[in-house]
């Protein structure tokens, strides 16, 4: 069994310095007048954040923030593929009986409407959730193969089972045989995944995207019925105005990214303002008014810059999906009975669907409807999304208990050994 060993963040100076070059040398485009975001990232707004990451952002400073957290490296060997260095952020709660809790965060845009997501997005409700306010979690949030600091896979056919597969295996590895699991973006798809091919291991999961159909007579006439009486409520008829907004005017990346990554590849590899503007749009867009700063977006984007196999690879999962036709992004509304699930509907994000759809995803234990908050609800309502887990595996939840002799609950460690 490999090792797990500790991980620290260092970028080479060299690099810094090629970064900064680049950005030096950039040649930016025209701009029509009174060119909005409608027409894509205003030319005042990528020129800001390019003279910011140039002349002021500090990425020392950054990295030392991500170097406090408790990072960890193994070598997970998928089925067919190369041994795969993983990265992972394992933070474990002070209380005996915590829940181990699986969160994958998603990636940088696809068919399967997921955005430039990282590891980076447990930061701020790692403390939160591993807190000694119960119930507790131990916390492992893995940097996805091809995205982070883990490594590139070389073949062809990495699609959502195998990274399914690397997840579990690295929950295995940690000693977790039961768990569950949160998932937003590619999180949502990757976790429901692994409700279909491990049911035995995945206790319950919770996901924030919540990406289904509409329920149709032969496969749930109850929830049929449900659905063609009941009017839509408030935020449902809002989103679906948000969805028709997403595909007339927010998706187009989407089939550059499912049918020729690697044409776009070459931009994004070469050019650091191209990949500013790229992530910086979603973040704008796909967010409920979110205030980013300089110093987010920035390290958000030098993630994606500085990762071990280097953001043309981001892009390789959302082809891989798209031709999966066994478990990929056609087959993640499947009905799966043996995995509670948790569902929070957050009114921005990019598929907004009725409650009903959601059930359609399986048992459904737990549902919320929050007035704020849009696709990266980690990032942007920590609190809600945290307080949404507690009520569904606190006591009473519909996911109590599911980890036998693990409910979140119990004495801190330090008092049980006096």
């Amino acid at each position: 069994m490999a090792a797990i060993e500790p991980f620290t963040l260092s970028i080479p100076d060299s690099q810094l310095e090629r970064l900064s070059q680049k950005l030096a040398a950039t040649d930016f485009p025209d701009e029509l007048d009174r060119a909005e975001f409608d027409y894509g990232v205003p030319l005042a707004h990528v020129k800001r954040l390019a003279k910011y990451w140039q002349e002021k952002y500090d990425w020392r400073t950054a990295e030392a923030k991500i170097n406090e957290l408790p990072n960890l490296k193994t070598s997970i060997d998928v089925d067919g593929f190369e041994n795969l260095d993983v990265h992972f952020v394992h933070q474990k709660s002070p209380i005996d009986g915590a829940i181990p809790l699986l969160f994958v965060h998603g990636s940088n845009t696809s068919l399967l409407i997921t955005g430039p997501g990282s590891f980076l997005e447990v930061q701020k409700i790692l403390p939160l959730l591993t807190s000694s306010t119960t119930p507790s979690f131990h916390v492992v949030a893995p940097s996805l193969p091809n995205f982070g600091f883990s490594s590139g896979v070389t073949k062809r056919g990495f699609s959502l089972p195998q990274y399914a597969e690397t997840c579990h295996k690295l929950m295995l590895r940690l000693g977790y045989t039961h768990y569950v699991t949160q998932g937003g973006d590619w999180g949502s798809h990757i976790t429901r995944t692994m409700s279909i091919l491990y049911p035995d291991h995945v206790r319950a999961a919770h996901i924030n995207m919540v990406s289904a159909r509409a329920p149709t007579f032969f496969s749930n006439p109850i929830l049929y019925l449900q659905h063609t009486l009941s009017p839509y409520n408030a935020r449902e008829r809002r989103g679906a105005s948000r969805n028709t907004w997403f595909q007339q005017e927010g998706s187009g990346y989407n089939r550059e990214q499912a049918t020729k990554p690697q044409t776009l590849g070459y931009a994004l590899a070469d050019s650091p303002v191209g990949l500013l503007a790229w992530i910086y749009e979603k973040l704008h867009d796909w967010t409920d008014s979110y205030p980013w700063t300089e110093d987010e977006i920035l390290t958000w984007v030098s993630v994606y810059w500085h990762s071990t196999a280097g953001p043309a690879a981001s892009l390789r999962i959302y082809y891989e999906s798209a031709k999966d036709t066994r478990l990929g992004g056609a087959r993640i509304d499947l009905h799966v009975q043996k995995v509670p699930l948790g569902l929070s509907h957050f009114p921005l994000e990019l598929t907004v669907v009725p409650k009903t759809w959601g059930r359609t995803l399986g048992p459904v234990v737990f549902e919320s409807e929050k007035d704020r908050g849009g696709h990266f609800a980690a990032h942007e309502c920590p609190e809600e999304l945290v307080g949404d887990l507690r009520q569904m595996f606190g006591k009473g939840g519909g996911a109590e208990g599911v980890v036998k002799g693990k409910n979140g609950y119990g004495l801190e460690k330090a008092r049980a050994r006096l």
